[in-house]
């Protein structure tokens, strides 16, 4: 995960275009305009030094509805645009790989497959 935090103009704000962006997985796509992102993450524990992940989850606009589940994106911060909705769509880092549809798949005949012979089981006798 890459997060990217702005220094900005030299006041210390974020400019309008240098705003925290995120890496994430697109885990729904089903409304209109809008993206589900997981962003994960990764730290050490203050007190058990043990490697925690954690896992965030953000509503991101989607204006052409190009992003699909399980692509890989970058979202940027920017002003409230709904209720949930405070991130922006940047780019697709890395499409899914997708299955066609089933009818690729072949189908067996249940009389080409062999049936396990009688007492192969495993059971006594």
């Amino acid at each position: 995960m890459t997060t990217h935090i702005p220094t900005g103009s030299p006041a210390g704000r974020p400019t309008r275009n240098d705003r925290r962006t995120l890496e994430g997985t697109v885990t729904s796509d089903r409304c209109a305009k809008t993206i589900t992102v997981e962003v994960q993450r990764t730290f050490r524990h203050p007190k058990y030094k043990k490697y925690v992940r954690k896992v965030a989850r953000y509503h991101a606009h989607d204006e052409k509805d190009e992003a699909k589940r399980g692509d890989r994106v970058e979202i940027r911060a920017c002003r409230p645009l709904s209720r949930t909705k405070r991130w922006l769509l940047v780019r697709i880092i890395d499409r899914a790989s997708t299955v066609e549809s089933l009818e690729h798949v072949a189908v067996l005949d249940p009389a080409s497959v062999a049936a396990p012979a009688a007492g192969s089981a495993g059971g006594t006798s």
